[in-house]
């Protein structure tokens, strides 16, 4: 069993070697345009691409919570786009995230990573925006994948813990 590893720095430059994944979780309603997913389409243009078309083609496709679309954006590199949040807003039913569906994404995630032999890398997914607790994330990201020998790094951005 691997453990989480924590680092401060950007997780669109993960600086190790071999196959890498970036993920990070995204809502099911086919919005991208504030929080991590403006680093990653700074970087590349591709999963910005690739989710929009993902949910614009929703009728005839796995486009749902709990879903992951993985989109190989350099040669050793993939961003794993998981659905994770119901809507944007905090409402009546609570914060948008959706544990559940992290942790069904995260399954998924880990077996592409394990068919790929890859390290994972992302923020503190489902707390920004999502308004998730990495209290209730962090056993979910052990579980799923570091249980399972996936090499995971968790990235926090700038001056903030």
């Amino acid at each position: 069993m691997s453990e989480i590893r924590y680092v401060r720095g950007d997780a669109t430059v993960p600086s190790v070697k071999g196959v890498k994944m970036i993920a990070h979780v995204c809502n099911d309603l086919g919005g991208w345009g504030k929080g991590f997913v403006l680093a990653v389409s700074h970087r590349w243009p591709e999963p910005e691409a690739a989710y929009r078309a993902w949910h614009r083609d929703r009728a005839t496709n796995d486009f749902q919570l709990g879903a992951v679309q993985f989109v190989q954006v350099e040669p050793y590199v993939w961003v794993a786009n998981m659905i994770g949040q119901r809507g944007m807003r905090t409402g009546s039913k609570g914060a948008p995230v959706r544990y559940e569906a992290i942790d069904t994404a995260l399954g998924r995630l880990a077996d592409k990573a394990a068919e790929l032999g890859a390290s994972v890398h992302m923020p503190r997914i489902g707390c920004g925006l999502a308004g998730g607790k990495w209290s209730r994330i962090e056993p979910l990201i052990t579980d799923r994948l570091a249980r399972r020998g996936v090499p995971v790094t968790v990235y926090d951005h700038g001056d903030t813990a």
